[in-house]
């Protein structure tokens, strides 16, 4: 019995300090000083690791936007909605999740191995002994950096993706170019642009925060620091699914559906 309690409990004190340390990081993002030289080497580090692959991901990511939504419009004779259906499929959900899939896929895990390297070195106790917030030296420049580059990697990939979408429909489908391009004001509006870059802001500090949490808590030298980082990822994964779905019903009760 005692032994069941354990692992029901193990989980929820997990994700209690996972939610004081991610409120501790919120905090110390308004204290000052601000580690600007910081903030830009880890911007510039995430976006060098991940601009590539994500460019790489949105373009197939359109590609079967486009060649499962033509297919299905197209059962209904309504080939000119396709763009929209691409657009919006693209703009609301795919971007927002390839951004973040690759942001704590490589960016996340290199913070985790980080942050779990200096760990298991003492940095972390060292700079506390001398009054040093870790917190606020090294973990909320990481945080806001992987927030930035998601920001640019989202609109990134939702460009990327409705071009290969464009092509795919184009090529493959025989659809029209200008039919494409008109369908874009059909259904897709302005809100749906501001709830892709929301989510995409929101999936970064999400990836950032467990991924620092997951490091700074790493124990077992450095085979702990390699289970920090798995970890780190998976749970990244399974909140970004979790967060995505209330964003989304949140956002279908706040903006109406454009009417045709």
């Amino acid at each position: 019995m005692a032994g069941a309690l354990n692992a029901v409990a193990r989980p929820i004190g997990v994700a209690g300090s996972l939610f004081a340390f991610g409120l501790d990081v919120i905090v110390s993002i308004f204290r000052r000083p601000f580690q600007l030289r910081e903030f830009l080497n880890q911007a510039w580090f995430i976006a060098s690791v991940t601009i590539f692959p994500t460019a790489l991901v949105a373009i197939p990511f359109g590609a079967v936007i486009a060649l499962q939504t033509g297919s299905l419009i197209s059962q209904f004779g309504a080939q000119s909605f396709t763009g929209s259906a691409a657009v919006i499929a693209i703009v609301r959900n795919a971007g927002p999740i390839a951004t973040a899939l690759m942001v704590a896929g490589a960016g996340g895990s290199a913070i985790a191995a980080d942050l779990g390297a200096r760990k298991i070195r003492e940095e972390l106790d060292a700079m506390q002994v001398l009054g040093i917030d870790p917190i606020q030296r090294l973990v909320v420049p990481r945080v806001l950096a992987c927030m930035l580059v998601a920001v640019f990697l989202n609109g990134l990939v939702s460009i990327v993706g409705v071009i290969g979408g464009y092509a795919f429909n184009v090529i493959l489908q025989g659809g029209t170019p200008g039919a494409y391009l008109a369908s874009f004001t059909a259904l897709a509006q302005l809100p749906d642009l501001w709830q892709g870059m929301a989510k995409a802001l929101v999936f970064g500090l999400v990836a950032a925060v467990v991924a620092a949490y997951k490091g700074m808590n790493a124990k077992g030298g450095p085979k702990g620091v390699g289970d920090a980082v798995n970890e780190a990822v998976v749970i990244t994964f399974m909140l970004l699914f979790v967060i995505n779905f209330f964003m989304s019903a949140m956002y279908f009760q706040i903006v109406p559906e454009k009417a045709i």
